[in-house]
């Protein structure tokens, strides 16, 4: 995992989850292409200047499975 200091230089179209409603406690995707692969950027809404995750497909996979099951 790597992030990025100011999510708002990256070139990418961002989403919210079609589940997202108009409060503030959301996240936002992007689709990366990095060394040859795609992977994920995720970032707060809120904070479009501010930092990003930016993970593999498999670990945002694990992280949404995780939510949904209430392991975390």
């Amino acid at each position: 995992m790597k992030h990025i200091d100011d999510a708002s230089t990256l070139p990418v179209a961002w989403w919210k989850s079609s589940r997202s409603d108009t409060g503030a406690q959301c996240v936002e995707c992007a689709v990366l292409d990095a060394d040859g692969g795609r992977v994920l950027a995720v970032r707060d809404s809120k904070v479009p200047a501010g930092p990003a995750l930016v993970v593999s497909y498999s670990a945002f996979g694990g992280l949404v499975g995780a939510l949904k099951r209430g392991s975390l």
